[in-house]
């Protein structure tokens, strides 16, 4: 059992950053692939970018790449996600996810466990 705790949500102008973090527990975290998704009102949960257990393996949606960045610190059991450029469209709930294989899964049914989300909010 994996339990995922998600902070960093909050307000911001566009064009500015936000830095989320996704604190896991258990001691198997450096053998899962992680993910974060998002979900705006009115619409599916879409994955944004994921990360192989390593880490030398990160994936992203075309809506993000080159704005977002994903890391994870196995010693810390935390992924991250570096939200830069910031635009009104990524408005969502975002979600941390862990799946148990090693390797990047980008559909939601890939994964095993979920955090609660965290909103980000970006004003135009």
């Amino acid at each position: 059992q994996v339990q995922l705790v998600e902070s960093g949500g909050g307000l911001v102008q566009a064009g500015g950053s936000l830095r989320l973090s996704c604190a896991a527990s258990g001691r198997a975290f450096s053998r899962y692939g992680m993910g974060w998704f998002r979900q705006a009102p009115g619409e599916v949960r879409a994955f944004v970018a994921g990360i192989s257990s390593s880490g030398s393996s990160t994936y992203y949606a075309d809506s993000v790449k080159g704005r977002f960045t994903i890391s994870r610190d196995n010693a810390k059991n935390t992924v991250y996600l570096q939200m830069d450029s910031l635009k009104p469209e990524d408005t969502a709930v975002y979600y941390c996810a862990a799946r148990s294989r090693p390797l990047v899964g980008t559909t939601t049914n890939e994964y095993d466990y979920w955090g609660q989300g965290t909103q980000v909010t970006v004003s135009s």
